[in-house]
């Protein structure tokens, strides 16, 4: 998303990424595409690790920690912010940097889009290619999500689903056939809900 204020345009990029190495990749990735812009200030919070941010050349505070301000008080994590600014040739001031990376941020998230995130198990559910059929609609049914399927001699269906549905679809599945198909439980992890 984009804005001006006064002769200077700031674009703020947003993108999900879950370790530092993401985000650092972000962050060049936006620097080399606007590398003739005058700064590329950014901010990334990393779930349960990292929170870094850099002002890139402009006065300290006025930049990656407005910016830092817009990811906690939107409750986002997971998330890396770049607000690339090309200077127009008027000064804005300690104040009118904030306001306008505050806005950076702000607009970019808006214009993103926001996942919910939950801690989910991880299942693997071993099949044969007969009863393939009937244990996707239940999984898609109990709001599971498939996240890989593999085909050899028989089927594994691996998927995710938010903990305080494991149980009843696990019986959903294992009464849907006849006691063949009991999926095994790998781990847990955070994901897309």
């Amino acid at each position: 998303a984009e804005f001006v204020e006064k002769r200077s345009s700031f674009l703020g990029h947003v993108r999900f990424v879950e370790t530092e190495d993401a985000a650092r990749n972000f962050i060049n990735e936006m620097k080399k595409k606007h590398y003739d812009a005058r700064h590329n200030c950014w901010c990334y919070i990393i779930r349960g690790g990292a929170v870094r941010y850099s002002d890139d050349g402009e006065p300290q505070g006025t930049a990656g920690i407005p910016v830092l301000d817009v990811l906690e008080k939107s409750q986002t994590v997971d998330v890396c912010v770049v607000v690339t600014r090309y200077f127009g040739g008027i000064l804005l001031g300690g104040g009118g940097l904030v306001r306008a990376y505050s806005h950076g941020a702000k607009i970019a998230l808006d214009a993103g889009e926001i996942i919910t995130m939950s801690l989910c198990s991880e299942i693997k559910a071993e099949c044969d290619y007969t009863l393939y059929g009937k244990i996707t609609p239940i999984i898609a049914a109990n709001r599971g999500k498939i996240t890989d399927t593999q085909f050899t001699d028989k089927v594994e269906v691996y998927y995710t689903i938010v903990g305080e549905n494991e149980e009843k679809l696990s019986s959903a599945i294992f009464e849907a056939t006849n006691g063949k198909v009991m999926p095994q439980r790998l781990g847990e992890k955070f994901s897309a809900v």
